[in-house]
Order: structure tokens, then sequence, then C-alpha cells
């Protein structure tokens, strides 16, 4: 029985898209780091092996540097928040999110903007990568 451990993800929930990605390139770096096809296969055998060993350690430097390295606005220790407070709402139970001054936290609300954009932005790399990664997936033996 295999059992995959992905180092990437906590042990929290994740939804399956999500799961999907970090699996797929788990597979990717126990192969490069436990099976150490370098020394096993001659990858300079054919133009073609060639081209899929590149790509590869391409998607291997991607996963493990690249995209780990990505940063957003929002993790800047400095950026000023907006408290999260509520309010009652008359003649219910429940309560309503107070909206904070949108001026006071422009910096904030500027950030998170540029936030979401990257969010669609690395949601479109992680896709084109999983592809790359299912074109090659025949090469991955040993």
């Amino acid at each position: 029985m295999l059992t995959l451990k992905i180092k990437t993800l906590s042990n929290k929930w994740h939804d399956k898209d999500e799961v999907l990605l970090h699996a797929a390139f788990q597979l990717l770096v126990d192969y490069i780091e436990q099976e150490k096809s370098e020394k096993t296969i001659n990858w300079n055998s054919t133009e073609t092996d060639k081209k899929a060993w590149k790509e590869i350690q391409s998607l291997y430097r991607w996963w493990k540097v690249t995209r780990p390295a990505r940063k957003s606005p929002l993790d800047d220790k400095a950026l000023k928040r907006p408290p999260m407070r509520f309010k009652k709402i008359p003649g219910a139970e429940s309560m309503q999110l107070v909206k904070p001054d949108k001026k006071k936290y422009a910096k904030y609300y500027q950030a998170l903007r540029k936030d979401q954009k990257l969010e669609q932005k690395w949601h479109e790399e992680d896709q084109k990568n999983l592809h790359r990664l299912i074109e090659i997936r025949s090469f991955l033996w040993t």
C-alpha cells in the first residue's frame, strides 16, 4: 500500500482542488529526491528524453523555489488592518458586520485588491503547471 505524505499541506481542511495540485507535485518531488532518476536514466539518449528531463527539472524548481516565494501584499506586517466589529441587528438575535472606514484603511483595501488579482494570476499559473506535469507524467518512472 502506498501512502503519499503531502509535505506542503497542513493537517487542516483543504479543498480537493488544492489537494490534487499538492499531491501531484509531491509525487514529482518524491521522484526527484527519492528515485534519483538522473543517475539511473540516460536523459540524453533522445531529444524527447532531453526535453522531458528539462521539463521535469523546470517544474521541480517552480514548485520548490518559485511558488513558495510568492508574496501577498497582505503579508506586510506593517499594514494597518481594519478591526472586525459587529453590531446587534434591532429586533433580531443575529449580528451584522460594521463596515470599517475605507478612507482610514485605504492602504489595506488597496492591498486587498492587489491580492485578489495575484490570487487569480497564481491560480492560472498553478493550473498551467499542473497541465505541464500531466504532459510529462509518462517519463516519471525508474
